[in-house]
């Protein structure tokens, strides 16, 4: 069978874990030479060799438009172009509204929407007519959840870029989605939320309780839905956001 991926170049942006380190095996399992970012060089060596193949890691921080620069400039030294683009790196971390400080609100938007923001901008030359990129967002832009404003308000703007690059990469014939997912429990719950094993089980349930399908999701799942997004399968899907949350944000 063809594989839905097959002879193109994927860029996952925070692909040492979690969600974005499943994405990037998908990728590869679909037949995509698959390029990924981290900011820990550790994780992102064993990403490298648990994903396997020619796959490359390029040591960097979404927010740091010289480490970008770097990044773009190996992709176009090893392959030439970039067909697909997976912007999922980010941070968050819960802070009641009365707790807000201006390091956490610059670190936020910084990496989450400044990020992504140059992350795209900067993909842009080396994109062909075709190409897609998926934008990781969240159902914390659309549903309130306690202490998580500032992240909630970095994806709402993420959805709105979509709309917007949509229009503005018409021409060029490039696509621009959102996936949405629910609660994924992910080493970043420990990594940037700061919760403890007992403060995640407590998530978890309460979150699986709330949901349609009665449980919480697998990054495995999360993938699969980027995968569709940016195969050619999805070829008349643009500007929209997917959620991938048991059926959490309609309820």
């Amino acid at each position: 069978m063809t594989k839905s991926l097959e002879g193109k170049v994927a860029l996952v942006t925070g692909g040492s874990s979690g969600i974005g380190l499943a994405t990037a095996k998908r990728f590869a399992s679909e037949g995509a030479r698959v390029f990924i970012t981290g900011r820990r060089k550790p994780e992102l060596d064993a990403a490298v060799a648990e994903i396997g193949g020619d796959t490359v890691g390029v040591q960097g921080d979404v927010a740091n438009l010289e480490d970008l620069d770097r990044l773009y400039a190996t992709i176009r030294e090893k392959a030439g172009r970039l067909d697909v683009l997976f912007a999922n790196a980010g941070v968050g971390e819960f802070v009641p509204l009365e707790h807000v400080t201006e390091a956490h609100f610059d670190k936020t938007f910084g990496v989450n929407v400044k990020g992504t923001l140059f992350t795209v901008q900067k993909a842009l030359p080396l994109m062909p007519a075709g190409a897609s990129i998926v934008i990781n967002g969240s159902i914390a832009s659309i549903k309130g959840m306690p202490a998580f404003g500032v992240y909630a308000a970095t994806k709402a703007a993420l959805r709105s870029f979509a709309r917007t690059w949509s229009v503005d990469l018409r021409d060029r014939k490039i696509r621009v989605n959102v996936v949405s997912p629910g609660v994924v429990i992910t080493p970043a719950y420990k990594s940037e939320l700061k919760l403890s094993d007992e403060q995640i089980a407590g998530m978890e349930a309460q979150a699986a309780a709330g949901t349609p399908l009665g449980r919480t999701g697998q990054p495995e799942e999360i993938a699969d839905v980027v995968v569709f997004l940016s195969s050619d399968q999805s070829s008349y899907v643009a500007g929209t956001e997917l959620f991938v949350d048991g059926g959490m944000a309609q309820i």
